[in-house]
């Protein structure tokens, strides 16, 4: 199983609920571990993408692109996210790579002194990378909600960043172009995911204005077609059960199983 397939199947097992053992975890974490890139192949990504203005005067990487885990090559397909979002440039498809990694081992190892290593130095890397402040354009947008989901896990004391960041994908998720919707449904339940996981008081307020509508997702019965539909329907149900759970009409979802999030006054 490569690094990529063993962050996204743990991310879809948590986000639906599922637990691993502390022997689970210590195996997440040295399989991650086993994937971070050399300084060799980092230095070769950013010249490929034709980035050389990313060290510090300290030796750090900075700015835009990955300066631990560089996703391997893919036969020319870029990685896909853990919610699948459309993917165009190494934006953010090498910053989701990282940063659900980073993530992970964040999680599961945060007294490990190689992680803490990687996580600040990953951090200082956003602070200067132009999605992780306020730039919206194109995909930094979709590696924003990458960031802030990451930021929340790793950095939940640094609120002011939180909610900017939150504050910057409420105020574009909506947005429309020649009329249509800017970013597709999966964007939105991926949003919809940081904001589950961000503290009560932020998650709870920008997800407000959409309580309705997840209401009405989440009783909305969908035919499982296909293995996709296999995989990511529960793992759908799951956010939206925990982004209504944050309210207390809802309150009395939050410990279901996906296949019970229907309220018993809907179930037929």
């Amino acid at each position: 199983m490569t690094a990529h397939e063993l962050m996204i199947k743990t991310n879809l097992h948590m986000i639906a609920g599922g637990e691993l053992t502390d022997a689970q975890k210590s195996s997440v974490v040295r399989g991650l571990l086993a994937a971070r890139s050399d300084e060799r192949t980092i230095r070769g990504f950013h010249r490929g993408v034709r980035y050389t203005d990313n060290i510090d005067e300290a030796g750090d990487v900075i700015g835009t692109y990955p300066g631990y885990f560089i996703p391997p090559y893919n036969g020319g397909k870029k990685n896909q996210t853990v919610i699948p979002m459309s993917l165009g440039t190494h934006i953010l498809s090498a910053n989701s790579y990282e940063l659900e990694i980073v993530r992970l081992l964040r999680l599961f190892a945060p007294d490990d002194p190689a992680v803490r290593i990687i996580v600040n130095g990953t951090l200082k890397r956003l602070k200067t990378a132009c999605f992780g402040n306020d730039c919206s354009v194109g995909e930094c947008f979709h590696a924003s909600l990458v960031a802030l989901r990451f930021i929340a896990a790793t950095a939940p004391g640094d609120e002011t960043w939180i909610r900017r960041l939150a504050d910057k994908a409420g105020r574009h998720i909506d947005d429309r172009v020649n009329g249509k919707k800017r970013f597709r449904d999966n964007v939105r339940f991926y949003y919809w995911l940081c904001l589950s996981e961000l503290p009560r008081d932020i998650g709870a307020a920008e997800l407000f204005a959409y309580k309705d509508e997840m209401y009405a997702r989440l009783m909305k019965s969908a035919a499982i077609k296909n293995e996709n539909d296999k995989i990511y329907r529960p793992v759908l149900l799951s956010i939206l059960r925990d982004c209504l759970s944050l309210f207390p009409e809802y309150e009395c979802l939050k410990d279901r199983l996906p296949h019970e999030t229907r309220l018993p006054e809907q179930r037929k």
